[in-house]
């Protein structure tokens, strides 16, 4: 567990429900590394994606997926966010203002209170095709949103082969876009 440090900044990692997401400990890992206090937040299906437990324990926090009831402790301000791995879903719901869940509306908050935020999709080739998709990465970055999508950054893989592309997720590629704190 994390030392807890009053002065220490805070990343949310946010997660989505695709094949990666099983290994954000390693995000998580990468940024404790780099002096971040880490909260991570997840859609509500990438819950079944990921070892909450362990990331809990690993964080010394509540990974949040929906929002706090009346009296529950506020997550600490965020000083930047991660959202990795990134679907298709949500990085179009992200662009198009919708934040029907706890993560979506955070994230969608944070473009409007100007924090630093990455995204890091994992999607493929169909996907990344689509001019929705492609349109949406564009509005994205217009307000100040790194979509690392693209050479030098996560290529999309073929359909169907994702599976096959898990051991190579760029996780570390993320805090190089992540001012340290």
């Amino acid at each position: 567990m994390p030392e807890s440090v009053s002065n220490q900044k805070t990343l949310y990692v946010v997660v989505c429900a695709a094949g990666p997401a099983s290994e954000v400990g390693t995000l998580v890992g990468l940024a404790q590394e780099q002096g971040w206090a880490v909260q991570v937040m997840a859609t509500p299906t990438a819950v079944g994606f990921i070892d909450v437990d362990a990331l809990e324990k690993q964080t010394g926090r509540p990974v949040r997926s929906q929002h706090r009831v009346p009296g529950d402790a506020r997550s600490p301000k965020a000083d930047a966010i991660i959202v990795a791995p990134a679907t298709f879903n949500t990085i179009n719901k992200l662009a198009n203002g919708i934040a029907d869940n706890y993560a979506l509306d955070v994230v969608n908050e944070a473009i409007g209170l100007g924090i630093p935020i990455v995204v890091l999709p994992f999607v493929n080739s169909a996907y990344a095709s689509r001019t929705p998709f492609q349109e949406n990465t564009k509005r994205l970055q217009e307000e100040n949103v790194k979509v690392l999508i693209g050479q030098g950054m996560f290529i999309p893989h073929e359909a169907r082969s994702g599976s096959r592309k898990l051991s190579e997720f760029p996780w570390r590629m993320t805090l190089k876009h992540i001012k340290n704190p």
